[in-house]
């Protein structure tokens, strides 16, 4: 079969997917960009440009929202890059230890949440933390530990963090088994060189495997950080469209939510919305872009 005829058989085979996705992905996405540079003004669609991001950015009465949620965006994506990747990694580095025993249902027991809803999470998490009901409080009295509760979800400088350390909990199964297979691929010979040479235990993973896996590290961390700034459904199921107490838990789905669809006494207003969602694939892009042009260049000349 000559080449241009594969190429046809393999475009047309590709072409309900391209569909699929075009209409579900990328037709939207588009549609958003536009609804962002329109306006209703009398009951009509009108054409205003980028006033809706002026207005996003400058008017007080939206910039206060729209930082105070990018903030706390951030700052949940900060806590899983400095603790669920790294205890991703190194509950890899000892499950992939070939004397290990049960490895693999400490892989499922730590896999299992990721495939959890997460309105059972959020509403799950909510009981157990629950000064009234909650057995958190108990547990830690049974180790003398009572001193060091707290309502961490009702209080503005916890709960965020809180929220973050739950969805931790929830995720750290991925960057594990990503970089459990990473551990998985590289070849015994290299392995069997270091040993060789006296590279064993801790000095192996850091000398060898450690390089070696940084392409599949750096895949994670822009995975974290694209997930993290798409997030919406915990902080929805667990505090609420208004993201309380008093917005401290508030990021960019939850302010895009209450604004596209509007929330209690708020109206729904789809132009400023888009406008939200514009910006959330603004800097989700910019952060891609970061990876693909910054640091994934580094990682290889780095491993040269």
């Amino acid at each position: 079969m000559t080449k241009p005829r594969i190429r046809w058989h393999i475009g047309l085979f590709l072409a309900p997917a391209v569909a699929v996705y075009t209409a579900v992905m990328i037709f939207p996405l588009f549609n958003t960009l536009r609804l962002a540079l329109f306006s209703r003004v009398d009951q009509e669609r009108v054409f205003v440009g980028l006033d809706n991001f002026r207005t996003l950015f400058l008017d007080p009465l939206w910039s206060d929202q729209f930082w105070n949620a990018l903030g706390n965006n951030f700052w949940f994506f900060l806590v899983h890059m400095l603790v669920q990747n790294p205890i991703g990694i190194a509950l890899a580095a000892i499950l992939s230890h070939p004397r290990l025993r049960f490895a693999a249902l400490y892989r499922s027991a730590i896999f299992i949440p990721t495939i959890l809803s997460f309105v059972i999470v959020g509403f799950a998490w909510k009981l157990i933390l629950s000064p009234i009901w909650g057995i958190a409080p108990g547990m830690l009295d049974a180790v003398g530990l009572k001193s060091l509760f707290q309502p961490w979800l009702g209080k503005e400088e916890y709960a965020l963090t809180t929220l973050a350390l739950i969805s931790v909990w929830q995720f750290v199964g991925i960057p594990m088994m990503l970089i459990y297979a990473a551990l998985l691929s590289i070849p015994e010979e290299v392995i069997e060189a270091g040993e060789i040479d006296g590279v064993t235990g801790m000095a192996a993973f850091w000398k060898i495997k450690l390089p070696l896996i940084l392409p599949s590290i750096g895949i994670i961390s822009i995975l974290t950080f694209v997930g993290n700034f798409n997030a919406f459904d915990l902080i929805y199921a667990s505090q609420g469209a208004l993201a309380g107490p008093n917005f401290s838990t508030d990021i960019l789905g939850t302010f895009m939510y209450r604004t596209f669809f509007g929330f209690q006494l708020q109206l729904g207003d789809p132009h400023m919305g888009s406008a939200i969602a514009s910006a959330m694939f603004a800097v989700i892009l910019l952060g891609v872009c970061v990876y693909l042009f910054g640091i994934q260049t580094r990682i290889r000349r780095y491993q040269l």
